[in-house]
């Protein structure tokens, strides 16, 4: 690793104004708590795509930064906790999971955690109630769940840091699109964590985290009373 950045040195020919104003940088990023974010937005995706060489079934994506374990768990057809008054599109989301042969798995758990319609996570924002929008839903003797909840939004990472001065020097923006959160486990067979994305939304092909793939993009479709549908089967590979 050190071999890499002795070589950027050399090729970009870095001054020691440029050094002293990147060790600076680095050591505002610890000071403010930020190597989480940093990792997370700019170096997670490429370890998940090194590991998935190797690993078979649905797609991973990063797990980001906002996972709390500790999730109730919930039926296989089931509404996750939400305000009473919770705002968003009502979202119906619908699927089973199986092994690499075709055959469900019965049980699976799905972990499921996501942003409300205006971008926040609970327990991270002291507005939004403990346990908002999330939950571990049990697939049922078939594999099968359903799960109702509200379309998340899209949103910015923090820009307050010095992540965000990153992003404004580099001229990015701080957009990440709007995604379900999972991790789908059973006894026997390798954990997916990984991100499903909504067809046409905003920032899907410029995410700031690099994060999307085609094959984690739902397409919910309307059914009744505003509500919307989206059907998506996960793949487990044995451990």
């Amino acid at each position: 690793m050190l071999d890499g950045v002795h070589e950027a040195i050399r090729t970009h020919e870095v001054t020691y104004p440029e050094f002293t104003a990147a060790k600076q940088w680095l050591i505002e990023v610890g000071e403010s708590g930020e190597w989480p974010l940093l990792l997370d937005v700019f170096v997670e995706h490429e370890v998940e795509e090194v590991a998935a060489r190797a690993q078979h079934g649905t797609k991973g994506s990063i797990l980001g930064p906002y996972y709390l374990p500790g999730a109730p768990k919930l039926p296989s057809v089931a509404t996750l906790p939400m305000r009473d008054d919770e705002p968003g599109t009502r979202l119906v989301f619908a699927g089973q999971v199986r092994d690499t042969t075709g055959e469900p798995v019965p049980g699976a758990e799905l972990d499921i955690w996501h942003a409300d319609h205006a971008g926040y996570y609970s327990g991270f924002a002291p507005h939004i109630p403990e346990g908002n929008l999330r939950g571990v839903v049990v697939a049922d003797g078939e594999g099968r769940f359903e799960i109702s909840t509200v379309q998340p939004a899209p949103y910015q990472i923090p820009t307050d840091g010095p992540t965000g001065k990153l992003i404004e020097s580099a001229g990015w923006h701080p957009w990440r699109p709007a995604h379900l959160h999972l991790i789908v486990r059973a006894p026997g067979y390798r954990p997916i964590t990984t991100q499903l994305y909504f067809a046409g939304g905003d920032w899907l092909d410029s995410d700031v985290a690099q994060a999307t793939k085609p094959e984690l993009v739902l397409d919910p479709q309307p059914i009744s009373d505003g509500r919307e549908r989206a059907e998506y089967d996960f793949v487990l590979e044995p451990a």
